[in-house]
């Protein structure tokens, strides 16, 4: 159980380097990584009412559940730093058309995931019982984590990008929207 630890705090940290290098800045990270106590807590909370333990099949749908927690909140904070960047809107003003524009495919994603995992969390069928503590963790993990991604996330979102500027974090010298950027004689 010690390594499931250990590999589920790896996947955590691998998954906030990779968005750190993706958008070229931790503050994104951080605002789009505050879903994952959140599933971790629907998981738990799941488990606990379902009187399910904690196995290797929860473990797997605790870490399904972050990654579609993860890519749900992706979504959100892009659109929001894209309005933010490219249409000039305060921050608060940003987060909300994020969480608001975002809605709908937020809301679609995680429905059609709680919904096909159903029957799988109900453990019909000839080895179903096996199976069942992942379908119930990615259900408890999603209901949550879609909760936090749409109130939680727009307002950290807000909090951590309040005094950060709207030029590229590029270093590169030929990216026009980088601080950096030398225009090529012509």
């Amino acid at each position: 159980m010690n390594g499931l630890r250990t590999g589920l705090l790896l996947a955590i940290a691998v998954i906030v380097l990779l968005l750190t290098a993706n958008f070229q800045s931790i503050r994104l990270a951080l605002a789009i990584i505050v879903t994952v106590p959140a599933v971790l807590c629907g998981v738990a909370l799941m488990l606990l009412l379902t009187g399910t333990t904690l196995n290797i099949q929860s473990f797997m749908g605790a870490i399904m559940a972050i990654g579609i927690a993860v890519a749900n909140s992706i979504l959100l904070v892009t659109f929001a730093e894209a309005g933010r960047k490219e249409l000039k809107l305060p921050v608060h003003d940003a987060a909300r058309q994020g969480a608001v524009g975002r809605l709908r495919a937020i809301l679609m994603t995680a429905s059609a995931m709680i919904i096909g995992m159903v029957p799988m969390s109900m453990g019909l069928g000839e080895s179903g019982e096996q199976s069942a503590p992942l379908g119930r963790a990615v259900i408890g993990g999603l209901i949550l984590a879609t909760f936090t991604t749409l109130t939680i996330v727009p307002a950290v979102y807000a909090i951590l990008q309040k005094r950060a500027g709207t030029h590229s974090p590029s270093l590169n010298p030929a990216d026009p929207e980088s601080r950096y950027y030398v225009p090529k004689p012509a």
